[in-house]
């Protein structure tokens, strides 16, 4: 991320945080070290943890009880990162951390946002309280409206705390020049995907028993292991990927998407060719 900060002048850069890992003043003085380097274009993703084996092997899981305490423990941590970039001293008292005196500076050099991946209705509301924008997942192949649920649940979570959250949908793309060309690539990751894998991280998911219907595990099971990805796709021609990005487009709430491509360097360069055959201008959450 330092080096992609030191070579880019233009793109937004988000750092994902597993907050099990750092503490949150470490996170905090990291982040404005990139922000520093980046002139203000740099945000923080924060995962709350939920793999245990994951944590297990450093000996820093907590236990089962994580699972239903997680956005608690968020909320702390991101508390005390707003403060030490805001007022430069943090004595807060919580739960899971209490601050003495802790200092930092220098202080960032704009407003370092917060992004979230809420699917669950306590992630929701973590995001509307926390969040400068929201990931939403997708799901099946080319259903732009299956992502409908999650967004109308963010909508309504950020008018009780009266935050602009922006709905952001993760979507996977494979897309070519023909349908033809796109499916056929889409088998073949089908054809060869590691099933042992993908059932090794829906244990993991499944672990976490206080999960409702839009929490990972059971968006997991909504998805079925029938293909490679825990994403929504879109498969076809440009001009097809760009239809179904229009489609998606009309969901109220919905403020831009984040694209994935089974290859970046070729993606980026399909990116610009779904745009070009949709119309319309690249926006800044593509991508």
């Amino acid at each position: 991320m330092f080096g992609l900060a030191a070579v880019t002048t233009r793109i937004k850069l988000l750092a994902s945080i597993a907050v099990l890992a750092m503490p949150p003043p470490i996170a905090a003085r990291t982040a404005v070290t990139i922000d520093f380097i980046a002139s203000g274009r740099f945000g923080v993703n924060i995962v709350s943890g939920s793999q245990q084996a994951k944590y297990s092997q450093m000996g820093i899981w907590p236990g089962p009880v994580h699972f239903a305490n997680r956005y608690v423990y968020c909320a702390e941590y991101v508390k005390i990162m707003r403060e030490l970039w805001e007022t430069v001293e943090s004595d807060f008292k919580g739960q899971f951390f209490r601050m003495k005196k802790c200092q930092l500076l220098p202080q960032p050099s704009a407003r370092i946002p917060i992004i979230c991946a809420a699917q669950s209705d306590a992630c929701t509301q973590f995001a509307a309280e926390y969040g400068g924008y929201n990931f939403c997942v997708g799901f099946g192949v080319n259903q732009p409206m299956r992502v409908a649920p999650s967004i109308p649940r963010l909508v309504e979570a950020r008018k009780k705390t009266g935050r602009d959250v922006g709905a952001v949908v993760m979507q996977m793309t494979i897309a070519d020049e023909t349908d033809a060309a796109a499916e056929s690539k889409w088998q073949h990751y089908c054809d060869g995907y590691d099933h042992e894998a993908f059932a090794w991280r829906s244990a993991q998911a499944g672990a976490d028993k206080t999960t409702g219907p839009y929490a990972t595990a059971s968006r997991q099971k909504m998805q079925g292991d029938n293909y490679p990805t825990n994403q929504g796709v879109f498969v076809g021609s440009y001009a097809k990927v760009a239809a179904l990005h229009d489609e998606m487009a009309g969901i109220p709430g919905l403020a831009g998407f984040m694209l994935t491509f089974d290859d970046f360097i070729i993606g980026m360069e399909q990116r610009v060719a779904i745009a070009l055959a949709g119309q319309r201008p690249l926006g800044v959450a593509d991508g």
